[in-house]
């Protein structure tokens, strides 16, 4: 999108209303100089105790907050690489620009999960960083990863693969793991709060590569698990 003074206005718009909304404060500020404009944000923070992302247990439950697969439609729209009518291109597109973060899930973890991560390169891509250095795989079916309705009905009228959707990341919902004697407390902070939680698959020993199953139960081949980092 070419830049503007317009889309100054809509960033300088959005922090404000990012702060306001999250309660933090944007001090200071790069003032480097670049013939592309760009934007570096930094967050600063503290917590009492830390959620790692390499603490998963044999056996874990895998469980993910919200709807997966909305954003990455949305960017589609925004690059006209598909066509939606006007309600739905909306509906996308701002999944996209304002995904919705967790934060009372998030404030919670501390009381079941074993380890977590946030999802923005990916549902898969992220799942093995969680995991990552340790003897340990998942099993995940398909069917269990939640989309949103609007996702779904237009997966079913166009005939598209839910996979592709669910695993290109910048949906920022929480991805953690959780012992199964924690499934009455998580499932009664989701009723309470209201926020979604859904248990998607297990954390399994190491013996083979990790699982994506489809309904009957056979292993589907993913070839972009998600957005990897180049170094």
């Amino acid at each position: 999108l070419a830049f503007s003074k317009r889309n100054l206005h809509q960033i300088s718009k959005s922090l404000i209303q990012e702060q306001n909304k999250y309660k933090i404060s944007l001090s200071g500020g790069d003032t480097a100089f670049s013939k592309k404009l760009s934007f570096t944000i930094t967050s600063v923070g503290f917590a009492k105790k830390i959620i790692y992302r390499n603490n998963a247990k044999l056996n874990d439950d895998i469980y993910v907050s919200g709807c997966l697969g909305d954003s990455y439609m949305g960017l589609l729209v925004l690059k006209k690489k598909i066509k939606l009518n006007n309600l739905l291109n909306k509906y996308f597109i701002n999944q996209y620009y304002l995904p919705s973060i967790q934060f009372k899930l998030i404030e919670k973890l501390k009381k079941f999960a074993n380890t977590s991560i946030d999802i923005s390169d990916g549902l898969f891509t992220d799942l093995d960083k969680m995991i990552n250095n340790q003897k340990l795989s998942y099993k995940i079916k398909i069917n269990n990863i939640p989309i949103s309705n609007n996702l779904r009905n237009v997966i079913a009228i166009k005939k598209l693969s839910k996979i592709k959707y669910i695993s290109n990341g910048d949906d920022y919902q929480v991805l953690f793991t959780a012992s199964k004697n924690k499934r009455g407390i998580i499932k009664k902070f989701s009723k309470k709060t209201g926020v979604k939680i859904t248990k998607i698959g297990i954390i399994q020993k190491f013996i083979q590569d990790s699982l994506i199953l489809d309904d009957n139960n056979v292993k589907i081949m993913v070839k972009n698990k998600g957005y990897l980092h180049k170094f």
